[in-house]
């Protein structure tokens, strides 16, 4: 079973535009969608349509439109209630995938129901293969949640504890890499302020300095990097082996949840007990697929074409 930690969960609509997006003007949407969302409850809705044992931990009241979407949509949850509305968040898509987005902060969360949280996740947390910490963090969380989350985990299970992956950015993922996750999921602007080399263009542009990055992670101790570089693919770089996974052209419809179900696509190929470069390549077969969506759809199983992603082995260049 795959557990995820959402602290800062959202309803997520968006809307579709039929042309470009027109600064200042008026413009009618070609179509909406909503979905509940945050990285944690996109990585268990990606999983469950491919029929994967997951669980979504996030805060929320029963009545909270975030858990009824949850409920509708027959998403495995526990919620703790905190006595407040959850956010919403809105994206903005073009034609061509281009999308913008408008995040809320979300409700400030009181210390004592920071530490039920943590609480809940570490008890949740028995016989599970995986748990993923993803996402911003609300208001009133400390900044090292995750970090925390990942040492009372493993001091609770030790061994039996379960492999543990971090989607987030900015201080909370700065933060954890004290705690060294088996599992890092930056995308390239991430990973650039991360380890301070180069920026989103020039990793996207340059795969072999994307992984040059991701190593130096993998040199603090982070078990793996999976390091998503929009239509250039990602890299995925482990103590063993560096590779990088190339998936055919597509029209993108939107970018929303992509690295989600990209992260989604590698736990459920670990799970299985593939090779890295397998598990890289559902990744990008996952991530792809998600893209050619649009809204925040998640794809089915015969949506997702891994054989079509081409995973080669990179020589590891050094940063000067």
């Amino acid at each position: 079973m795959i557990l995820t930690l959402t602290p800062n969960p959202s309803l997520d609509r968006t809307i579709e535009l039929a042309g470009r997006l027109e600064r200042g003007e008026v413009q009618r949407a070609a179509a909406t969608s909503a979905h509940p969302g945050g990285k944690g409850v996109n990585i268990v809705r990606a999983l469950c349509a491919s029929d994967i044992d997951a669980l979504a931990l996030l805060p929320g009241d029963p009545g909270d439109p975030v858990i009824t979407a949850l409920r509708k949509e027959r998403i495995p949850h526990l919620s703790l209630p905190i006595g407040g509305p959850l956010r919403s968040n809105v994206a903005i898509t073009e034609p061509d995938g281009t999308t913008t987005k408008v995040n809320e902060p979300g409700p400030e969360l009181t210390p004592a129901q920071v530490t039920a949280l943590l609480e809940l996740t570490v008890s949740q947390s028995d016989g599970a293969a995986w748990l993923v910490l993803a996402g911003s963090l609300p208001p009133g969380a400390p900044v090292d949640l995750y970090a925390r989350s990942v040492t009372a985990v493993r001091q609770a299970f030790g061994t039996a504890a379960p492999r543990i992956a971090v989607d987030s950015s900015g201080a909370p993922l700065a933060a954890v890499l004290a705690a060294a996750p088996d599992l890092l999921k930056p995308n390239a602007e991430e990973l650039a302020e991360l380890t301070g080399i180069g920026d989103a263009i020039s990793l996207e542009a340059n795969p072999e300095l994307a992984a040059s990055a991701a190593q130096t992670l993998v040199d603090q101790g982070v078990g793996a990097v999976l390091a998503t570089l929009g239509s250039q693919g990602a890299v995925l770089v482990t103590a063993y082996g560096t590779w990088l996974a190339k998936g055919p052209a597509i029209l993108a419809k939107s970018t929303v949840g992509a690295g989600d179900c990209a992260l989604a696509g590698y736990l459920l190929a670990a799970l299985r007990g593939d090779s890295p470069a397998q598990c890289l390549q559902q990744a990008a077969a996952h991530g792809g697929a998600a893209a050619s969506l649009p809204g925040t759809q998640v794809p089915t199983a015969h949506q997702i074409h891994p054989h079509a992603v081409v995973v080669t082995a990179l020589t590891r260049i050094k940063e000067n």
